[in-house]
């Protein structure tokens, strides 16, 4: 059996980082339980038994948003239902990974399990077929305000129907032409099946979680460049060692990993009574912002086993949903851009400590003695720039006033939008990472150190891309060279054998899907 047609159970429960990660790599595909199918066909019933007794079902029967007081015929239904997804179809700008509208199918067929939504098992078996057949819509993901992603899972609905363009055997290509070469048919909507088709948050958490095993994953090499940085400029270690009995959980765990690794290289510890904040309290700032991203995290998975569909269904009731605004999500992001934030500081500050000349007795902007040269002054500019920008994408934007759709309605949590201001805070933070470990490799051959551990990985994955700093240079690309390879497959899989850390390396799933 080959990888990809490893099949994992979904039942309507919460899903996973590693289930998340498999999926979306076109690993896995999910397989629905007998107890899902039947909770599924059971929702449907009501919804079919509700609209033979005549009642007026949002989106099944009536108009959606302004127009939800008009009704339609049965006659006039299939054209409605293929209308209405069709107007969905309105995102604009660049496309989404594959990975993620893998993982928004993913989260569609599951949510549909819970027996909540009301739909077809037929519309489940059409997005299984998307997955199974690998015909992935694109997503263009400009589109949603955070109150169900119509304009995002709007553009994977209307592919159901035979429109659209779709990335198919890594090409992109038209939909119509996808199906053919798939074997597959265009989707006849049912009654319910519409609107469920794309009125949900599936793109919104799929992003989402992507963001946060990507901000994971950067904590992590975060966490190795700071190491390297502290040892170079020999760093007390009795801080850390005193968090580890008086810290959080997370500020214990991150203690007692700086302290093994302090075991690994034993560096030459400073006279100084009092290390700066920014390097003795690496433990509250890294441990802190594992528990942020972990937090939203829980919620993110939560909600990937939780029905926020409008309507829904409650026993025998069709109801209108008062579930559907993805806020819990959407706050717990941004608490987790403000954790961000704190991190870049802590970076920053290193880094101008670094080149100050006041530690070790290095030498101002680590010039070399004897050497003739500006060296690494400048560079703190770019140090600089990226904290900012990391900084400034902290503000919330959550509680924004927003009124459509004639008042109906005037909540919005704007969660693809703060996803994406997430993942631009987090490309800052690899970029930190990139020049923290080139400041770090430069004061290490100054005070002719010879770091172990961790530490050498780092030292090794920068000499590899830029020698010893003894005359004025260009340093855009080997930074940007020092940033790919720390942020690579090959890096963090050395990272977890080497010094593993279970609360990011598990619960986040961190090693590539192909070793995990």
């Amino acid at each position: 059996m080959s990888p990809k047609n490893k099949n994992i159970m979904f039942s309507g429960q919460p899903l996973d980082f590693d289930i998340l990660s498999r999926i979306g790599a076109g690993l896995a595909l999910p397989a629905v339980t007998h107890a899902g199918v039947e909770r599924v066909e059971r929702a449907h019933q009501v919804v079919k038994d509700r609209l033979a007794d005549g009642l007026s079902i949002y989106g099944a029967n009536t108009g959606v948003g302004a127009m939800k007081d008009t009704e339609w015929t049965a006659e006039a239904l299939e054209d409605f239902n293929l209308g209405l997804v069709r107007a969905h179809h309105f995102g604009t700008g660049e496309p989404f990974p594959v990975e993620i509208v893998r993982n928004a199918i993913a989260i569609r067929i599951n949510t549909a399990l819970t027996g909540r939504v009301g739909c077809s098992m037929a519309l489940v078996e059409a997005f299984q077929a998307l997955l199974e057949q690998d015909v992935i819509p694109i997503v263009r993901r400009t589109g949603s305000i955070g109150c169900a992603d119509i304009g995002l899972m709007g553009q994977v609905s209307a592919a159901l129907t035979g429109v659209g363009d779709a990335v198919y055997q890594g090409r992109r290509m038209p939909v119509t032409e996808a199906f053919t070469a798939a074997g597959l048919k265009p989707l006849r909507m049912e009654p319910r099946d519409a609107l469920a088709s794309f009125s949900l948050n599936a793109i919104g958490y799929a992003s989402a979680a992507s963001a946060l095993h990507k901000a994971a994953l950067a904590v992590r090499v975060l966490l190795a460049t700071g190491l390297a940085t502290a040892g170079a400029m020999g760093a007390a270690i009795a801080p850390w060692r005193s968090v580890v009995e008086v810290g959080t959980h997370a500020h214990a765990d991150i203690g007692t990993w700086l302290c093994r690794a302090f075991d690994d290289w034993c560096w030459t510890s400073a006279s100084h009574v009092q290390d700066p904040l920014s390097i003795r309290m690496m433990p509250q700032v890294f441990g802190t912002t594992i528990e942020s991203l972990t937090i939203a995290g829980n919620t993110i998975l939560a909600a990937t086993g939780r029905t926020d569909d409008n309507p829904v269904v409650i026993g025998n009731e069709v109801l209108t949903s008062g579930g559907s605004l993805p806020l819990d999500v959407t706050i717990y992001m941004q608490a987790a851009q403000i954790a961000m934030a704190h991190v870049a500081r802590n970076i920053f500050n290193r880094c101008v400590i670094l080149a100050n000349g006041g530690r070790r007795g290095l030498p101002v902007n680590l010039v070399p003695h004897g050497v003739v040269a500006t060296g690494f002054g400048p560079i703190l500019k770019l140090a600089g720039d990226l904290f900012i920008r990391t900084q400034s994408l902290s503000a919330p934007i959550s509680a924004q006033s927003l009124v459509v759709a004639g008042g109906i309605e005037d909540e919005a949590a704007f969660l693809p939008l703060v996803v994406e201001r997430f993942e631009r805070q987090v490309r800052a933070l690899r970029r930190m990472a990139g020049l923290e470990a080139l400041l770090a490799a430069q004061a290490m051959d100054i005070s002719g150190d010879e770091p172990c551990g961790v530490a050498n990985l780092v030292y090794a994955i920068v000499r590899s891309h830029s020698a010893l700093y003894l005359k004025d240079r260009p340093l855009s690309s080997e930074v940007e060279q020092i940033e790919e390879e720390l942020g690579s497959d090959a890096t963090m899989t050395r990272l977890i054998d080497q010094a593993p850390l279970a609360l990011l390396d598990d619960f986040f799933a961190l090693a590539p899907p192909e070793t995990a």
